[in-house]
């Protein structure tokens, strides 16, 4: 075992399965006493069961660590809280609070139904809502801990997952905005987009040339959760195998202003030439996509 998380209290959810799980056992063998939270449900979000958790607190346990499992579903505040709660009860406190939880429903947008948009938006966005609420409370007060939330290079937008898009668009936003409310009282938040093979990645339209495994990403997150990294906050970071990046903070690239007010005619005249667009590099990728399907080739990512 090593030492990065010694001493530190950790909550991950969806912990019992792939990057989930992967956390929750890395940050066991770094020290870390860990809140195992699975609602443990198909990658639909179908078909609940405690068990999954459980499984992963014996895997810890066996290896000599500790850890308590929490079966709640986080996309309600009472199971956000319960985490923290869970967490307080054990062991009395909270350092990192790890928001991996996430389903998938796919349609065409002018296909989804209200049924298919409400539980992703429910278990990415307000699930990492319901914790991060509950734990930046107890971390204001210790004036210590961190906010990690599990984002997508899918913010940028899907062709068949808008639902998931906008959570995980929605998740930056929240991790921008705590990590500018938490900052005076010592406690940062940041973002983790990983690619990595798991149940939800296999169910990607696309082959990804760069991706990883769930103990990559695992790595980078104990080092975001530890001392090492106190300094980082409002960051969102790629996570593929080999390669870390981090994207860069949204920003105006260009504007232009007119003294006497604007028109639609105005507009017209001044926008193309002074302000102009910024170039969308996923409509590119969707368009070779579909070069590549039409000569029946498989798409590169």
């Amino acid at each position: 075992m090593g030492n990065f998380l010694t001493g530190k209290v950790v909550a991950v959810t969806g912990a019992g399965r792939g990057i989930g799980r992967a956390v929750a056992l890395a940050a066991a063998a770094e020290g870390a006493r860990v809140v195992v939270n699975d609602f443990g449900v198909s990658v639909d979000g179908a078909s609940p069961t405690s068990e999954i958790a459980d499984a992963v607190v014996k895997e810890i346990e066996a290896a000599g660590g500790r850890a308590v499992a929490v079966a709640d579903d986080i996309s309600t505040m009472a199971g956000g809280e319960r985490v923290v709660d869970t967490a307080l009860a054990s062991y009395g406190r909270l350092d990192a609070a790890v928001c991996v939880a996430g389903i998938l429903r796919e349609r065409m947008l002018f296909n989804m139904t209200e049924d298919e948009w409400d539980p992703v938006l429910a278990t990415h966005l307000k699930g990492t809502f319901t914790v991060f609420r509950a734990a930046s409370a107890v971390m204001r007060a210790q004036r210590s801990g961190t906010l990690i939330g599990f984002t997508s290079g899918n913010h940028q937008g899907s062709v068949s997952q808008a639902n998931y898009s906008a959570a995980k668009g929605g998740v930056i936003s929240l991790v921008r905005s705590a990590a500018l409310g938490l900052h005076k009282y010592g406690v940062t938040a940041n973002a983790v987009a990983p690619v990595a093979r798991t149940r939800m990645s296999a169910k990607v339209p696309t082959e990804l040339t760069e991706i990883g495994s769930p103990e990559d990403v695992a790595a980078f997150v104990v080092y975001l959760a530890s001392e090492r990294a106190r300094e980082i906050t409002g960051q969102v970071y790629t996570v593929a195998g080999p390669k870390i990046a981090v994207w860069a903070q949204p920003r105006e690239l260009r504007s232009a202003f007119s003294e006497g007010g604007w028109t639609p005619e105005r507009v017209a005249e001044v926008l193309p030439g002074s302000v102009g667009v910024d170039p969308m590099p996923m409509l590119e990728r969707v368009a070779a996509m579909s070069r590549a399907a039409a000569r029946g080739d498989r798409p590169n990512a």
